[in-house]
């Protein structure tokens, strides 16, 4: 898929929370709309808020990390006033082939929950985010959000409370029993086999395997089962074309199924 033009959206009329939501410049404000949702304060002292994303029936955009030729999310907060971290929480997503090539995303309509650090607590949160990521149909767009706006105290938040229960379960919750890596070098980079004792999650299982470095290639995994044991291997080919040291504790899997999704932070080596 190949993009044909790139858009920038920016921020529309203020709500009446003093939010603003993104207008989309014709054609495309049938495609895709976004907004800010307002949450609550959390036990920890953070503030959970919400960015929400509905799409036109048969586009998708991406999860962050979108597959073989998706557009991965990319988020710049550095606009915003008395906010020292945002953490994007991610629903379970779908994954989607076309043309032999598998992408991982949502459709239809999607809230990423934001947990938003203040840099100073009881003080009035400004927002101002600026989002780049792809929607896809038969082509694909880059598309860049601009949306800025003062988040209330409280808002009523259902929306993202459901999102934050859509994400994957941890590996704990799920009951996954060990998880173990064997790394060997190939010509461009390492290849990474994992075994991972857990039940089976439903038809068509996928495993996306992660790395915070994201110069790092890594190819769709290969998978196969033995009962009770999913063996999952994956490429992993760097900007220099070479074999590198690989850290297992910042490695991070995810499991997806018909049925469930888990999250899985390191493996312990073999």
């Amino acid at each position: 898929m190949g993009f044909d033009r790139s858009l920038r959206l920016a921020a529309a009329s203020a709500l009446a929370l003093g939010l603003a939501q993104a207008a989309l410049a014709d054609p495309l404000d049938d495609v895709l709309s976004a907004e800010i949702l307002p949450g609550w304060q959390t036990a920890d002292g953070t503030y959970m808020a919400g960015l929400k994303l509905r799409l036109a029936p048969g586009w998708k955009t991406y999860w962050r990390a979108p597959g073989d030729s998706g557009i991965p999310p990319r988020f710049d907060w550095t606009g915003s006033e008395n906010v020292a971290e945002v953490e994007v929480h991610w629903p379970t997503p779908r994954v989607f082939s076309s043309n032999g090539l598998r992408t991982i995303g949502y459709e239809h309509e999607v809230v990423l929950p934001l947990e938003l650090t203040p840099r100073e607590h009881g003080q009035p949160l400004q927002l101002d985010a600026r989002v780049e990521l792809g929607v896809c149909q038969d082509i694909c767009l880059p598309i860049e959000l601009h949306l800025s706006g003062l988040l209330p105290a409280e808002g009523r938040g259902e929306s993202i409370r459901a999102a934050l229960a859509a994400q994957p379960e941890s590996a704990r919750a799920a009951r996954v029993g060990s998880v173990a890596c064997t790394v060997e070098a190939i010509p461009d980079g390492l290849r990474l086999t994992a075994e991972i004792e857990v039940a089976p999650l439903g038809r068509n299982e996928t495993a996306v395997f992660e790395l915070s470095d994201s110069s790092i290639w890594v190819s769709e995994a290969f998978i196969a089962r033995q009962g009770g044991r999913l063996v999952a291997r994956s490429d992993l080919v760097p900007a220099t074309g070479a074999p590198f040291a690989l850290d297992r504790s910042d490695l991070r899997i995810t499991l997806l199924g018909e049925d469930r999704a888990i999250d899985i932070r390191g493996c312990a080596g073999r």
